[in-house]
């Protein structure tokens, strides 16, 4: 790592492996009907790299919800959920089509075995060079549980005590080969050492693995971990276990708050608090003068009938609460979920407006508003990291060709004029990057 006086931060995107949802819009060409083929997330995340962007977060879910209304209509006409393809497969793909970027692919515990998961990633880390990650998620919807023959998922703070197993199991299968099993001695004909490859013979409360992986061991021992821990408990599994966190703490009070917890409960596990990255998600609104950019946000407001809608649907299919029962101009409820707690109380408290469609449509997981033209935003990209300490930003917004080109061509040759984010790779692995400043 570099010295205290590197003001640079580090930048993600989140994305889905699913129609770009500007297909509606003037600017979306006909990546929705061809985005299946993977040939638009190759232009994607060959833009990121020329960018410098540190890594490319695939975001999952498998399954197609029917808790707003009880069907599956409004999901499907806004294409929230479904259809959404497999992100593991895609990940061999966008690495062929690059050299340092990260990818990071989710895989759930509540949903792979720990032996699958762990040679999988293993594999990846090879055909990757070292540039695979993995976004730990326990998963949140008995919709998709009931996809693999459960009835409904596991207490909340439960899903997080399998986790931590799962964690524990998948790290002594990545161990179970030494780096330098592989010993290639002609004279003799061995290829291994067996010596150097160990079963894992672990039995937990959960979990029961003989191991060792029959792969070779991770390029660096093993991939990146990212996790997105919102809850205490969340907190506490992802302080303990992520390489780089994921957030969408609203406002800079509780970005700050939110990164001096995740330190503090990293010192306290015996971890060295600089070694997690905490990247949070914005959604930044680029256009060439300021004045340009906020009649773009209103824009986008003039929509809030076809906002709302969409917004309560995926909330709905988030924490399993039907909002398709409560009156659009009435109060907002108080509810409780099993499934995204932090993103529920994010929305119930932290988004504008009286009624349940002001809410709606005014909700918005960007930790902070960024509208503005490039220089703007990226000045005051700077002056939020300042406060907040660390550590980047997640980029998450309108999925075009338009919109990446705004942020890869417009914002980040602004930040990197202000010396805020890198403009080469230091180095050739995922880890490696992360942990350059």
């Amino acid at each position: 790592m570099t010295d205290d006086t590197d003001q640079r931060f580090h930048l993600g995107w989140f994305m889905n492996f699913m129609p770009p949802k500007s297909w509606r819009g003037s600017w979306g060409g006909h990546d929705a009907e061809t985005w299946a083929d993977g040939e638009f997330y190759v232009d994607f995340v060959k833009a990121l790299e020329r960018a410098c962007f540190d890594y490319m977060m695939l975001e999952d879910s498998s399954m197609l919800p029917d808790a707003y209304g009880g069907t599956s209509e409004v999901e499907l006409k806004h294409s929230l959920y479904a259809p959404k393809h497999d992100p593991v497969p895609l990940v061999p793909v966008l690495a062929k089509a690059t050299e340092k970027i990260g990818i990071v692919a989710t895989m759930s515990t509540s949903f792979y075995p720990p032996f699958l998961l762990a040679r999988t990633m293993a594999t990846l880390s090879h055909l990757t060079g070292g540039r695979v990650g993995w976004n730990v998620v326990t998963s949140s919807e008995h919709r998709a549980a009931q996809n693999y023959g459960l009835d409904e998922l596991w207490e909340h703070d439960e899903r997080y005590e399998r986790a931590d197993e799962f964690v524990e199991v998948v790290n002594k299968l990545w161990a179970s080969w030494d780096q330098d099993a592989v010993v290639l001695d002609r004279e003799t004909g061995t290829y291994a050492d067996f010596t150097k490859v160990e079963p894992v013979d672990f039995k937990g409360a959960y979990f029961k693995v003989r191991g060792p992986l029959n792969t070779l061991p991770p390029i660096g021992g093993r991939p990146v971990i990212c996790q997105a821990g919102g809850s205490p408990r969340g907190r506490q599994f992802a302080a303990e276990t992520a390489d780089t966190i994921i957030t969408s703490a609203i406002g800079i009070e509780a970005m700050k708050a939110y990164r001096d917890d995740i330190r503090e409960r990293r010192e306290k596990a015996g971890l060295d608090p600089d070694s997690v990255k905490l990247l949070y998600v914005v959604s930044p609104v680029l256009a060439d003068t300021d004045a340009e950019a906020q009649a773009k946000v209103e824009r986008m407001r003039s929509q809030a009938d076809w906002n709302a809608e969409a917004a309560l649907a995926h909330l709905s299919a988030l924490t399993e609460n039907d909002f398709s029962e409560f009156d659009l101009d009435g109060p907002v409820p108080e509810l409780t979920t099993n499934g995204h707690r932090s993103t529920l109380g994010d929305f119930l408290k932290n988004t504008p407006g009286d009624t349940l469609k002001e809410r709606a449509a005014n909700w918005s997981i960007s930790s902070v508003p960024l509208v503005g033209s490039p220089d703007t935003v990226a000045e005051r990209m700077g002056e939020v990291m300042e406060y907040v300490g660390g550590d980047g930003f997640l980029i998450s917004g309108e999925l075009s060709r338009r919109y990446i080109t705004e942020i890869t061509e417009g914002l980040v040759p602004a930040l990197q004029r202000r010396g805020l984010t890198r403009t080469s790779y230091a180095y050739d692995t995922f880890q490696e990057n992360l942990l350059e400043f």
